[in-house]
């Protein structure tokens, strides 16, 4: 391989994405793979459980063993690299302690969590005894995490309906470590449009779209997220992929709203914005 071919291929951005597979390919890995190739970035996955999973629910869910888990994560970091990580389902302590004493040995930064704990039809996906170790181990170590509200209320503790119980929450949650919070405000009943709240430990950034109405929103938060992952692996500043991750979310959803996939939640179009081919 020559110099010209080597120059070529190291600009060639990676994403590593630690989640669970969606069966029904709206969510999960599935989800975040198709967000990397949209983003123009490669992406790479280690998956840590396998669900049984459509747009009406969760069927069944099989962990994967962590230290599977493990070899996933070590074969990709020796041999492709990762010039950004997303985390999105850990079911259980187990697989969290695993996943976070490899993020730090290998040092992947940026990291992006996106704190699982209930899918789009209300089936958890993260046993209630692991929330300890997702908050005391994995959390000081992201670049950015993305609840959304209810996540939110599990991780601070107290109730949270309404901007200031954003603000609050942020504060709370930005003091169990990581560097930059973005509570994400799609579950507030607002009708004309969708707000999060970026915190870097100082300042708030409100970051609004007009709200989308369709039932093709499975998948948002885990798409969100890769996005956010996509984006610093290219090389953004942290509030600047948040912002990029906000409008691509908007857009996929509003050309999402003619699709009729499934019965339930149905998935978004995450190749909506890249042109027809001719």
């Amino acid at each position: 391989m020559g110099p010209l071919c080597d120059e070529r291929r190291n600009k060639v951005k990676k994403a590593m994405t630690i989640a669970g597979s969606d069966s029904g390919g709206g969510a999960g890995i599935q989800a975040d793979l198709k967000t990397f190739a949209a983003l123009g970035v490669f992406g790479t996955s280690a998956i840590t459980a396998l669900t049984a999973q459509n747009t009406t629910g969760v069927e069944g869910v099989y962990a994967i063993p962590p230290e599977f888990i493990a070899r996933q994560i070590d074969a990709i970091v020796k041999d492709i690299g990762a010039d950004a990580a997303k985390t999105g389902m850990l079911s259980s302590g187990a697989i969290i302690e695993v996943v976070a004493a490899k993020i730090r040995e290998y040092g992947l930064r940026p990291l992006v969590v996106d704190p699982v704990m209930v899918a789009k039809s209300g089936d958890a996906l993260l046993e209630p005894e692991a929330r300890g170790a997702l908050i005391a181990v994995l959390l000081p170590l992201a670049t950015v995490v993305t609840p959304n509200l209810p996540e939110a209320e599990v991780l601070c503790g107290f109730p949270v309906t309404d901007l200031e119980g954003m603000r609050r929450a942020a504060r709370t949650i930005h003091g169990l470590g990581p560097r930059f919070v973005v509570v994400k405000g799609g579950h507030r009943e607002d009708p004309g449009s969708s707000t999060d709240l970026f915190y870097d430990g100082k300042n708030f950034e409100e970051l609004s779209e007009k709200r989308i109405d369709t039932r093709n929103t499975h998948g948002t938060g885990c798409t969100f997220a890769s996005a956010i992952a996509a984006r610093l692996a290219r090389g953004d500043e942290v509030l600047d992929a948040v912002r990029a991750a906000k409008k691509y979310v908007s857009a996929i959803l509003a050309a999402s709203a003619g699709l009729e996939i499934g019965h339930g939640h149905g998935p978004m179009n995450h190749m909506a914005l890249l042109k027809e081919p001719s």
